[in-house]
């Protein structure tokens, strides 16, 4: 048994534990620390996307002890996917914060691992209860990453985000009590092998449960009306903080991808749970998060506010269901991931060219390094609205074709075309006041030494990002391919079954009195 699918766990929980025994060796030895951490994390996920795309799907028994009763780590095409997107955004979010973020408080880069491991592990996991522990894991990491440099703003954003998290956590561990206490197992494969079985009187109760497990998993995706929270957190967050975050509200779209197609797909009382209300929500997300884009007076408001639609975008395809939809979705997962990453990195890097106004929607000072940040902006915008010719054109056109001949398919084209126009037009608005219109207050470029001292590391990430852009759009066909290998995988849930659960008959169960 290869122990590569638990590495992504073990890699930054053994960096974190680490780092806090370590914790007295300065600034430079942790960054260190984290950066061998992320360069390892990232050379597994290679390997992992490598093994997935070549192989059958790979089960990892921890003690080897037989699913259901033993924990399992299933890789499979989806797993691998989102752990490759979280290694490729925390070598950037480490090399980001090297420019001076990391030192505003204390054990950013040990938060900064465990919230790695809590997201790799909830990617991999194949049990639902350790799904909720990696959720733990993941979450008590981000309260402290969002509180980091401290300040009344991230006070504020901070309570919110943390008592809406812990009802969802309640929440969380009533539905798996229920499930449990109907089906008595929380094994994903083995509760599909498990729900077509289950006798009338208790389909009630466990499309409850299921239901409640929804409602989490949506909260986490931020979908209307759950979502306010983003905005506020995304923004109240340092920036290399909000370009991990913008992988949080994929973990809820991933979950509810992973229980909707391998678990509820399997009993025709739980199939339809997502119809017909999770289209016509996503719709309304997708309009609240251009009316909070054309209202924000910052630009990482703006870029939040893009995330927003992006989950409303993904959770179309997820409502879908259908192969051609789940690609769709896949697709654009991947394109959304890396371009609002990026686009938070480059907030970062022109707030600090522009003193006290920082990335508020206002004329300031003449940049000092106009072209670099322009061309960049440039190219980060045309991706984020959807216009031709980069990936973001290429997955929304995915999207729409996926839901051509559905009920809500006209709706769903209107507010995917609204929403990039309004991108479109915010974006060009707010790159009127940074590059075309400085103030006259300061039409004189800053010093060299104001733009560039302690900013190597952020520069750095960002043209990481930069350089990945594109590759979206030269290498579509071989990433939608992947995509489309994914979703009928994901589709095929006996499969799944098998390689978990193995060829046995019967499973000896607990039996409630």
């Amino acid at each position: 048994m290869s122990h590569l699918p638990i590495l992504p766990v073990v890699i930054p929980l053994g960096a974190a534990a680490l780092l806090l025994v370590l914790h007295g060796i300065g600034s430079a030895g942790k960054r260190i620390v984290s950066l061998v951490s992320v360069l390892a994390l990232a050379a597994v996920a290679v390997a992992l996307l490598w093994s997935a795309s070549e192989g059958p799907i790979q089960v990892y028994r921890l003690g080897d002890w037989p699913a259901p009763y033993g924990i399992v780590i299933v890789l499979d095409r989806l797993a691998a996917l989102m752990v490759a997107l979280t290694a490729a955004l925390a070598l950037p979010v480490v090399l980001a914060a090297t420019s001076g973020a990391d030192t505003r408080g204390r054990h950013f880069h040990a938060l900064l691992q465990l919230q790695i491991a809590g997201l790799s592990g909830a990617f991999l996991t194949g049990d639902l209860f350790n799904l909720f522990v990696f959720f733990e894991i993941l979450l008590l990491a981000s309260y402290g990453l969002l509180l980091h440099g401290g300040g009344l703003a991230r006070a504020r954003a901070g309570l919110a985000y943390v008592i809406l998290n812990l009802v969802g956590s309640a929440l969380f561990l009533i539905a798996l009590g229920l499930l449990y206490g109907t089906l008595g197992t929380l094994n994903m494969a083995d509760v599909a092998t498990v729900l077509p079985l289950v006798a009338a009187q208790d389909q009630a109760l466990v499309k409850t449960a299921a239901a409640l497990l929804v409602a989490v998993f949506l909260l986490k995706a931020a979908l209307l009306p759950l979502g306010f929270w983003l905005p506020h957190v995304y923004t109240a967050a340092c920036l290399p903080v909000a370009v991990l975050f913008v992988i949080m509200t994929k973990v809820g779209v991933y979950a509810l991808l992973r229980v909707s197609l391998t678990g509820f797909a399997a009993a025709p009382f739980t199939a339809d749970l997502l119809q017909p209300w999770l289209p016509w929500l996503a719709i309304g997300t997708i309009a609240v998060g251009a009316v909070g884009a054309l209202a924000a007076d910052r630009l990482a408001m703006v870029v939040a506010n893009v995330v927003l639609m992006s989950s409303g975008t993904l959770l179309l395809g997820v409502a879908t269901s259908s192969i051609e939809a789940t690609t769709a979705a896949l697709y654009y997962l991947v394109h959304t991931t890396i371009v609002t990453a990026a686009l938070f990195l480059l907030v970062d890097a022109l707030a600090r060219q522009r003193g006290a106004l920082a990335d508020s929607l206002g004329k300031g000072p003449r940049l000092a390094s106009l072209m670099a940040l322009g061309t960049a902006y440039l190219l980060l915008a045309v991706a984020a609205s959807g216009a031709p010719p980069l990936s973001g054109l290429i997955g929304k056109l995915m999207v729409m074709q996926s839901l051509a001949g559905t009920g809500t398919g006209p709706a769903a084209w209107g507010a995917l075309l609204v929403s990039g126009l309004v991108v479109a037009l915010v974006l060009a608005r707010a790159a009127s006041a940074f590059f075309w219109e400085p103030g006259t207050a300061d039409n004189a470029a800053p010093p060299a030494s104001r733009a560039s001292t302690g900013t190597r590391g952020l520069w750095l990430a960002l043209i990481l990002m930069l350089a990945v852009t594109p590759v979206l759009t030269l290498a579509a066909g071989p990433i939608a391919g992947y995509a489309r290998a994914t979703a009928r995988e994901l589709a095929a849930r006996e499969a799944y079954v098998t390689a978990v659960l193995g060829m046995r008959a019967t499973i000896e169960r607990e039996r409630r009195p």
